[in-house]
C-alpha cells in the first residue's frame, strides 16, 4: 500500500479516536464515500442515511460510552493489571517517541497521556512520512500490537452502533495487514 494512503489512514484513525465526531468530521466522512465503504458497509450506510443532528448525538453518546466512561484507549491502562495510567517519562512509549524525534506537548492536548491510541496512531503517521520502516515495525511489535487489537475487539462487543462496530473491525484488520506488509517489505529490503 502506498505510504500516502497509509499516512492518511493513520491520520484519520488518530482523529477518530481522539475525540467525539463533530460536524466537520461528519461532513468530511460523508463527502468521502470510498473511505466509508473501506471502513465497512454498515458504517457507510449508517453515516450516509442519517440526519446530521441525529448522527452527531448518537455518535457522541457512543464515543463517550466506549472510550471515556467504560474504557480508556490508553496503552498503560490496558496493559497494567491495576488499570494505572502512566504519564511522563515513566511511560515506556515516551522513550520511543523521544528516540525518534517525536515531541508532544501534553499540556496543550486534551488527551493528557502519551500512550493514548490517537497519539500512537499519530506517531505511526509520522514514522510513515519519514519512511522509517524499521521504527514502524518496532513500534508495532513493542506497542500497537501489544494492546490495540485486543482492546478494540472488546470495545466492539460493547457497541451496537454500526459505525463503531465497523470502525473497530477496520482498525484491527488494517493494522494486521499493514504489519504483515511492512514485515515482508523489511525482510525483502534486508535480503532475507
Amino acid at each position: 500500500m502506498d505510504n500516502r494512503i497509509r499516512a492518511y489512514i493513520y491520520a484519520f484513525l488518530s482523529r477518530i479516536y481522539a475525540t467525539e465526531v463533530n460536524a466537520k468530521l461528519l461532513g468530511d466522512m460523508r463527502a468521502n464515500p470510498d473511505l466509508l465503504e473501506t471502513i465497512g458497509e454498515n458504517a457507510s450506510e449508517y453515516i450516509l442515511s442519517g440526519s446530521e443532528e441525529t448522527l452527531l448525538d448518537e455518535l457522541n453518546i457512543e464515543y463517550n460510552s466506549l472510550f471515556l466512561m467504560n474504557n480508556h484507549p490508553i496503552e498503560s491502562s490496558v496493559l497494567d493489571v491495576k488499570n494505572e495510567i502512566l504519564v511522563g517519562l515513566q511511560n515506556p512509549v515516551m522513550q520511543f517517541y523521544f528516540s525518534h524525534g517525536y515531541e508532544i506537548n501534553l499540556e496543550n492536548s486534551s488527551l493528557h497521556v502519551p500512550d493514548h491510541i490517537a497519539i500512537e496512531f499519530g506517531f505511526m503517521q509520522k514514522l510513515i512520512l519519514q519512511n522509517d520502516t524499521k521504527a514502524q515495525l518496532r513500534f508495532y511489535r513493542e506497542h500497537l500490537l501489544e494492546w490495540v487489537p485486543q482492546f478494540l475487539v472488546s470495545v466492539k462487543e460493547m457497541t451496537q452502533n454500526p459505525f463503531y462496530e465497523d470502525l473497530c473491525d477496520f482498525t484491527v484488520d488494517f493494522m494486521l495487514e499493514d504489519y504483515s506488509n511492512l514485515t515482508y517489505e523489511v525482510e525483502i529490503d534486508a535480503g532475507e
